[in-house]
């Protein structure tokens, strides 16, 4: 703990479990008060009864709907005065096939979650955040945003879209005070790749549990960004495939 992040506010969504979860953890461990979004009331009830009422709102939401949405960062306002960072966390994978025979409903409903989801938190925050000065919005990325990966075409090009987005908040909000950044952090070891190792598609469902980073190292990338080091990354995605990066985040030696 440096308390890097005292007297910040702090928005994730998709904080009931997996980087979410854990992003809340590390930014209160640095001093920050904390606002947790998901549809998991009661998961996201518990850790913020964790950190305690002065640290931490618990946030009942369904990202796929704007006023939701809205009505979140209004409350996290409205609790602790301000909001300094939006992580746009929440994320599904499924559904998981090839594209020819992919379920168009299911397909658009995460369509709703990985990318739309990014644009209503985007979208809510980033007036609040320029009217106080400016903020940090940091989005979960993926090497799908930039390469076809089997079965995953729903994921692929909801990635692609959202890491279209943080350039445009960073291209429209960079004067105002705005830094938005991706993190890009490989295969994590959550729920998600539970679901793609069932899925048996693509060699990304057959590595061992092993090879994937624990979520913590996201969430200690996320923390970093938000700091003084996320300058030098404005409007690109950090990929924590890269041991320069997790070296400056002090993850390895």
């Amino acid at each position: 703990m440096t308390g890097a992040m005292t007297d910040r506010v702090v928005l994730v969504t998709g904080a009931s479990r997996g980087i979410g979860a854990a992003a809340v953890r590390a930014f209160a461990a640095e001093g920050a008060r904390v606002a947790l979004i998901a549809r998991s009331r009661d998961a996201i009830a518990e850790i913020a009864g964790e950190l305690g009422p002065d640290a931490a709102l618990a946030i009942p939401c369904d990202i796929t709907r704007y006023w939701e949405v809205r009505a979140g960062i209004d409350a996290t306002i409205e609790t602790f005065g301000r909001l300094d960072v939006l992580v746009n966390n929440a994320g599904v994978i499924d559904p998981i096939g090839h594209l020819a025979g992919a379920d168009p409903e299911a397909w658009g409903q995460s369509i709703d979650i990985n990318l739309k989801g990014v644009f209503h938190g985007m979208r809510a925050a980033m007036p609040a955040m320029i009217a106080q000065g400016g903020g940090t919005i940091l989005t979960i990325s993926s090497g799908a945003a930039s390469k076809p990966v089997e079965g995953w075409s729903q994921y692929c090009a909801a990635k692609a879209g959202a890491a279209m987005l943080t350039r445009m908040a960073d291209a429209e909000g960079r004067d105002s005070g705005i830094r938005a950044m991706g993190l890009s952090p490989g295969t994590v070891a959550t729920d998600m790749q539970k679901e793609i190792r069932a899925s048996g598609i693509n060699p990304i469902s057959q590595l061992d549990w092993s090879e994937h980073i624990p979520p913590d190292w996201a969430a200690r990338a996320l923390v970093w960004m938000a700091g003084p080091a996320g300058d030098a990354w404005l409007g690109q995605e950090v990929s924590l495939r890269d041991e320069d990066v997790r070296r400056s985040v002090g993850l390895i030696d």
